[in-house]
């Protein structure tokens, strides 16, 4: 495809990987008969605008665990709100709860109840800068190295912080769901999560209707140990079903 014009060409790569497809900048240079420092522009802007993730030599597609917090923020904005709502309608004065880093719970932090004398700790940078200017809350950041696709902090110094704190309530991040339990993508990041499970009195998580047909290489918790899960109100009946057969408390969200 020589001379092809540049617009037109990053069309054509941005289609490829909405497809879930790999790019090599060889080869993409050779197909278009332009010099490499091209191609390279192209894919800069092409992750500028969320679209892509640069590797060494080209990019790859974006995924759920490529995404930035920001980034993932807007997506389905309208639909992680009505989870959010549902879940702080669970929430009880002078709780300790615990928002683990997410974009629903980003959302969630924007709905908690006032004047409920809570306490509110949290990994994410994002939702501590939400919640900074609450006055009727207390605000627990957990610090550490920042993950920046995890959005918040997960080492070892971020585990050892949590297994501290009294955790009455907490919402737990969830990358996919399935009767044999919650997942996440990131080996450290479910290390977290399984303290977060471990130290909590009550542990829920939030979950879109797309994260059922995603899956995440590390586990979490079995359904056994998670108190409830907060679904969208048209999430789809045999999804839900074999979560109901494992017991687990399906909360469904008002319709968006």
């Amino acid at each position: 495809m020589p001379d092809e014009p540049p617009l037109a060409r990053r069309d054509v790569i941005a289609s490829r990987l909405a497809q879930g497809h790999s790019v090599v900048a060889g080869a993409l240079a050779q197909e278009f008969a332009v010099s490499e420092d091209a191609i390279r522009r192209d894919l800069r802007a092409l992750a500028d605008e969320g679209l892509c993730r640069r590797v060494y030599g080209g990019a790859l597609p974006v995924t759920p665990a490529s995404m930035s917090l920001a980034a993932r923020s807007e997506v389905g904005r309208n639909r992680k709100l009505a989870l959010a709502r549902a879940a702080a309608r669970t929430i009880q004065p002078r709780e300790l709860i615990f928002l683990d880093s997410g974009s629903t719970h980003l959302a969630l932090a924007s709905v908690l109840p006032e004047d409920y004398e809570l306490i509110v700790a949290t990994n994410s940078l994002d939702i501590g800068a939400a919640l900074l200017r609450r006055q009727d809350l207390q605000l627990i950041l957990i610090g550490g190295p920042v993950d920046p696709l995890v959005g918040g902090c997960v080492d070892g110094a971020a585990v050892q912080s949590v297994t501290q704190l009294n955790i009455d309530r907490c919402f737990i991040g969830a990358c996919s769901v399935s009767a044999a339990g919650i997942s996440a993508f990131h080996s450290s990041d479910a290390t977290f999560k399984r303290a977060l499970v471990a130290i909590s009195k009550h542990c829920s998580t939030l979950m879109t209707t797309d994260k059922f047909d995603a899956r995440g290489p590390y586990r979490v918790a079995p359904l056994v140990e998670i108190e409830s899960i907060f679904v969208e109100h048209d999430a789809p009946a045999d999804v839900l079903r074999p979560l109901t057969q494992a017991g687990v408390s399906l909360i469904q969200a008002e319709p968006v």
